[in-house]
């Protein structure tokens, strides 16, 4: 979901070149689409370059066709590729080999610094996590999105959405802190809201860890540089009212799925609504600047793109359905990350948090590996 324009502020223009690793074959409408997307890239981005991963086969003739890639795009052959019913165990231990694993080994190499994939989401935070391992301190990376919102900004940052579908009270903890770090970098806000989404906002209301997070954000927050607002419900997420809502991935993904399947049904309906008589058409005619305004706001495809947050290293996950469109708003926010120095900005956030002692790491926590992921 959008408002048409992107969620982190434009960066100065650069000349040094930004490499960006892109997985070509994990998405459900093929390189095709994925190629499109660089293109899309390439006209924005005049230093933008491209590690492109899959089948030199299939995607070098794809490449060819397009006067804007020519020497912007480098191809790494893999012969395999993960697909969507793989499962992320399965994966960790035969992935090398395949586009995906080469996306990321490309990241943890120093060959690019953002990767970006449209593939299975558990499978991409697998390999993710045991090739690139997660910043000193977390002990559960999450999925960080932006939501459209009544904010200026016009979004909000929801995590995790759908990197592990449990969350225990440091991990809601952890997501605070990142969520507030991602916040202050992409939407430019000097002490973000962070709010805790619950069943109500009364203290009494919710689960054990929601509470136990609760009591441990109140003190947190001037360590985390951030405004704790207390327990948010579901209508607040595109509110102005937070910043940054925290929640376990389960609901976080279940939540985005909605809002895209409400966003769809609004543009369905209004576009039957609109073409039903002879007057319906008339007044769309009338009214034409404003519905494109309302389509480029709803449009899930303008803010593509979750970041996996507490990693040693930056991925973006793309929707798997998105088309050209989608993959180039998803190369966007990654060429925007790399350029603004983010992960170096986390993690010496996450380390400043770790050394006040305040809770929102624990050192002897467990790792925690059960739950799988929401995708």
């Amino acid at each position: 979901m959008a408002n048409g324009h992107s969620p982190i502020t434009e960066p100065a223009a650069q000349t040094s070149p930004i490499v960006i690793s892109v997985d070509a074959m994990g998405g459900d409408r093929g390189p095709t689409a994925v190629v499109g997307g660089l293109v899309l890239s390439t006209q924005s981005f005049p230093n933008i370059s491209f590690l492109l991963h899959g089948n030199e086969v299939e995607l070098g003739p794809i490449v060819a066709r397009e006067p804007d890639l020519v020497g912007r795009v480098t191809l790494c052959h893999a012969e395999r590729v993960v697909m969507m019913h793989d499962k992320p165990a399965q994966v960790m231990r035969n992935g090398e080999g395949t586009s995906m694993w080469s996306c990321i080994e490309s990241v943890k190499r120093g060959d690019a610094t953002v990767a970006v994939s449209c593939g299975n989401t558990g499978a991409l935070m697998a390999i993710s996590m045991i090739r690139l391992r997660r910043l000193p301190g977390i002990t559960r990376p999450a999925i960080a999105g932006f939501w459209p919102s009544r904010n200026p900004s016009g979004f909000n940052v929801m995590l995790d959405m759908g990197a592990d579908i449990k969350a225990e009270p440091n991990d809601l903890v952890q997501y605070a802190t990142m969520g507030a770090s991602y916040a202050r970098n992409g939407l430019k806000l000097t002490r973000p809201r962070v709010g805790l989404l619950n069943v109500g906002t009364e203290e009494h209301k919710g689960r054990s860890e929601l509470k136990d997070a609760h009591d441990r954000l109140l003190t947190l927050q001037d360590v985390g540089d951030f405004e704790y607002i207390g327990f948010v419900e579901g209508g607040d997420i595109p509110s102005d009212r937070v910043d940054v809502i925290v929640t376990d991935g389960f609901t976080g993904n279940t939540a985005l799925k909605t809002g895209e399947g409400v966003a769809k049904l609004i543009a369905d309906v209004l576009k039957q609504e609109f073409t039903a008589s002879l007057w319906s058409k008339l007044t769309a005619a009338m009214a034409i600047g404003t519905l494109k305004r309302l389509q480029k706001r709803i449009d899930p495809r303008r803010a593509n793109g979750g970041v996996f947050l507490g990693l040693n290293g930056t991925v973006v996950k793309s929707h798997g359905s998105a088309d050209a469109t989608g993959v180039a708003a998803a190369i966007k926010l990654a060429y925007q990350l790399a350029n603004s120095g983010f992960l170096q900005q986390l993690a010496a956030q996450v380390a400043s948090t770790e050394h006040a002692g305040q809770g929102a790491v624990i050192k002897n926590a467990p790792s925690k590996t059960e739950g799988g992921t929401a995708e």
